[in-house]
C-alpha cells in the first residue's frame, strides 16, 4: 500500500489538477481499451528497443574511435529518459487514469513532430541517427493513433461536471 501512495504522489505531481479523476471502470476494462494499451506497450517496448539499440552503435562507435557527436549522445539520453515517462504514462492511463491518458496522448503526437525537425536538420545527426529517429517518430505516430481512436477519446471523456 506504501507504493500505490507513492504513485498517488507521483501522480499528483504529473497530472496536476485533474490527477485523481479515473474513467468508468466499463470503460477501462472495455475489450477495446485493453487491445489499444497492449498495442500501445508493444510499440513502447520497440521505443525502447530502439533507444537501446542507439546507445548500444554509439558506444561501439566510440570504442572504434569514431567520434561521436555530443547531439548524439544526449539524443540517446532524452529518448531512453522518455520511452520511460511513456511507460510509466501508459501504465497508469491503463489503470485509468485520465491524466496519464492526455500526458501519454499529447507526448505521442508531439514527439514525432520534434524529432522529424531535428532529423531534418543537416549535419546535426549522423545519417543512422536520422533513419532512427524517422522509425522513432512512425512508431509514435502509431501509438498516437491508437490513443486519438474514436474509443479511446470516448473512454477517457471529460467527466460531466458533478451538480451543486
Amino acid at each position: 500500500m506504501a507504493l500505490e501512495d507513492l504513485l498517488l504522489r507521483l501522480d499528483a505531481l504529473a497530472g496536476g489538477r485533474q490527477s485523481g479523476i479515473r474513467i468508468e471502470d466499463t470503460d477501462r476494462t472495455h475489450p477495446a481499451t485493453r487491445r489499444a494499451f497492449v498495442w500501445i506497450i508493444w510499440l513502447l517496448a520497440l521505443e525502447l528497443l530502439i533507444g537501446v539499440a542507439a546507445v548500444v552503435i554509439a558506444l561501439v562507435l566510440f570504442a572504434q574511435g569514431y567520434e561521436v557527436p555530443f547531439s548524439v549522445w544526449m539524443r540517446t539520453v532524452i529518448v531512453l529518459g522518455m520511452t520511460a515517462t511513456l511507460f510509466y504514462f501508459a501504465w497508469r492511463a491503463s489503470l485509468g487514469w485520465r491524466w496519464a491518458y492526455q500526458r501519454l496522448r499529447l507526448f505521442a503526437q508531439i514527439f514525432p513532430v520534434i524529432t522529424l525537425v531535428l532529423a531534418a536538420i543537416p549535419g546535426l545527426y549522423p545519417t543512422w541517427m536520422v533513419t532512427e529517429q524517422i522509425i522513432f517518430s512512425l512508431i509514435m505516430i502509431g501509438i498516437a493513433d491508437f490513443l486519438t481512436s474514436d474509443h479511446m477519446r470516448h473512454a477517457f471523456r471529460k467527466p460531466e461536471p458533478t451538480a451543486p
